[in-house]
């Protein structure tokens, strides 16, 4: 085989330009095997100079059926490479994976691909190539045993990509077109809304602190009467979890209600909303 075949055949495995691929043949004497280890490392080389800057695009990538599903989150520099053929086949593939191992971040860099390489050696050879950095953000997986699971794909980028994803887990019997099209509802809810926690009690202390930490600075500089001040901020901090908390919120489809006003409504005993996941690019 001559050099320029053995080039070509090293561009077609590994994705890297003809002068790395002629500069690593030549390194390598001939030897395809080690002209890839070669690159490999280059790779790793070119990779580490990009991981110091900002990947706030990519996409979401959700997986899995209705009794498990999973979302994973995979970032780029921007939103041409979120569309690049290799960067999308890429993300289907790991997705894939994300969700057989239960979005196990340590457990799914581990795993091998279609082309017998670990998800981490692909990401790099994927950074070296595109030219971008590419980090793997958020992932969910839900797996409920008496639930049912139902998504949201919204500003598709391609198939199951999008740029913001929801998975919301309902626990029912009933599997009536009713509860199918509250399940599809809730989803696109939850992707509007942005809801923190299925109930106020379960808002992460953190966020209700720093919120009520706003609030006081806020009212502080008002110049209000000490009690007055303390119903306000009571009053706030009320409206705040009430606002965040999915089942006290505004139901997008009808505002004047809210959607433990429509789980009521539907009067089926035995539903509930189990747990909900809403990742977006960006975010």
């Amino acid at each position: 085989m001559s050099d320029i075949e053995k080039v070509k055949k090293l561009r077609e495995a590994t994705g890297a330009g003809f002068k790395d691929c002629n500069l690593a043949i030549k390194e390598s004497n001939g030897n395809l095997d080690k002209a890839v280890e070669i690159l490999r490392v280059k790779g790793i080389s070119k990779a580490s100079k990009k991981m110091s800057r900002d990947a706030k695009e990519g996409v979401v990538a959700i997986s899995g059926d209705e009794k498990k599903t999973s979302i994973i989150e995979v970032n780029c520099e921007t939103d041409f490479v979120a569309k690049n053929k290799d960067f999308i086949n890429f993300v289907k593939e790991i997705s894939e994976l994300n969700n057989k191992n239960d979005s196990n971040i340590d457990e799914l860099k581990k795993a091998k691909m279609k082309n017998n390489i670990t998800v981490e050696e692909n990401l790099v050879a994927l950074i070296a190539k595109i030219g971008e950095k590419i980090t793997i953000g958020k992932t969910k997986t839900i797996s409920n045993s008496s639930s049912i699971n139902y998504q949201y794909l919204h500003t598709v980028v391609k198939d199951n990509l999008a740029k913001l994803a929801v998975i919301v887990s309902l626990e029912t019997k009933d599997n009536s077109d009713m509860v199918k099209t509250f399940g599809k509802q809730l989803s696109m809810h939850i992707a509007a809304s942005n809801p923190l926690a299925l109930e106020s009690n379960l808002i992460d202390k953190a966020i209700i602190d720093k919120e009520q930490e706003l609030v006081t600075e806020e009212l502080k500089n008002s110049g209000k009467p000490e009690e007055i001040a303390k119903k306000i901020s009571l009053g706030k901090m009320n409206k705040f979890k009430e606002e965040n908390a999915l089942l006290t919120q505004a139901w997008v489809m009808e505002p004047k209600k809210k959607v433990q006003d429509v789980l009521k409504e539907l009067a089926i005993n035995d539903l509930k909303i189990k747990e909900f996941s809403r990742i977006k690019i960006g975010e």
